[in-house]
C-alpha cells in the first residue's frame, strides 16, 4: 500500500475540536478554546485538555455533559436587529440578548461579527461556525453599509478625509466614506461605509469630529441587505445565494445534504 493521499490522512485524523464544535454550531473557533480551558468539553469519556485535539465522526463528544448532534446543513439567516440586545450568549451584566428573541424552533446560531447594544440592522446568524469565520474574513474586503444619526456640526472636508484613514485616541482607523444625506438643525444622517470595522469604530470616528452618534443602523453586509426586515424579523438566505457568495463552502454544503 502507497503513502496516503492528503485527504484520505485528513480522514483518518479527523479535524481539530474547535472546528469540528464550530460546525456543529456549538460556538466559534474562539470561544470553543475558552470552553477548553474551563473543563467543559469531553471526547470519549476523556476530557479535552488542548485545542489539537483531533476527533472522527465516530466519537462521542459532550458539551456541559450534553451529547453534540453532527453537523446540520449550513444554513444562514438576515436578522433586523433591534436596539437594547446584545450580540452574546451569555451577557454577564444579565441583559437581553439577539438570541433569547429569536423564535421557537431555531437550531442554534451565532452571529456573523456583532453589533452592540444600541446599535440595529442587519445582523447574520449561522448555524455553522466554519460559515461564519468565512464570512467574517477581512481578505473578504465586503463593504459595511450604514444610516448613521450624528448630533453636531458636520464639517463636509473633515467628512471627506475619512477615505484616507483616521485616528483617534491613539488608534488608527482605515479608510471610511461618509456622506451627509439630510440636516435638520444639529441632526444629520449620514451614509457611512467601510470594509474593516473595529469595536465602536463608527462611534469612535465620529468623536473624533466632534459628532455624537444617537442611532447607528446597518443596512448591508457584503452582498446581504437588511431590505425590508422590521425590527426583530428574520428571514433565511437560499443555500444557493450562500454557495455563490462562498464558493469554497459548496463542496461542504453539498456533502452535509448527504
Amino acid at each position: 500500500m502507497g503513502p496516503l493521499l492528503p485527504a484520505e490522512e485528513a480522514a483518518q485524523r479527523g479535524e481539530r475540536i474547535a472546528k469540528f464544535l464550530a460546525r456543529c454550531g456549538v460556538a466559534s473557533r474562539r470561544d470553543v478554546e475558552r470552553m477548553i480551558d474551563e473543563g467543559r468539553i469531553v471526547v470519549n469519556g476523556h476530557r479535552v485538555t488542548h485545542p489539537a485535539t483531533f476527533v472522527l465522526p465516530t466519537d462521542r463528544v459532550l458539551v456541559n455533559g450534553k451529547p453534540v448532534e453532527p453537523p446540520q446543513r449550513t444554513r444562514l439567516w438576515r436578522y433586523h436587529k433591534p436596539c437594547g440586545l446584545v450580540t452574546t450568549h451569555h451577557d454577564p451584566q444579565d441583559r437581553p440578548t439577539v438570541f433569547d428573541s429569536l423564535p421557537p424552533g431555531l437550531p442554534r446560531v451565532i452571529s456573523v461579527g456583532r453589533l452592540d447594544l444600541n446599535s440595529e440592522g442587519l445582523l447574520l446568524l449561522t448555524n455553522d461556525g466554519s460559515l461564519a469565520r468565512e464570512l467574517e474574513l477581512p481578505a473578504r474586503k465586503w463593504i459595511r453599509r450604514y444610516r448613521v444619526r450624528v448630533f453636531g456640526e458636520v464639517d463636509p472636508k473633515r467628512l471627506a478625509e475619512l477615505a484616507g484613514g483616521s485616528r483617534f485616541e491613539g488608534v488608527e482607523y482605515g479608510p471610511i466614506e461618509a456622506v451627509v444625506d439630510s440636516q435638520r438643525g444639529d441632526n444629520s444622517w449620514l451614509t457611512v461605509s467601510l470594509r474593516e470595522g473595529k469595536n465602536r469604530e463608527i462611534r469612535r470616528v465620529m468623536m473624533g469630529l466632534n459628532l455624537h452618534v444617537s442611532r447607528l443602523l446597518r443596512l448591508s453586509y457584503g452582498p446581504f441587505q437588511l431590505g425590508n426586515l422590521k425590527p426583530g424579523e428574520l428571514e433565511e438566505v437560499p443555500g444557493k445565494v450562500i454557495a455563490e457568495q462562498i464558493p469554497a463552502l459548496k463542496e461542504a454544503m453539498r456533502h452535509k445534504k448527504r
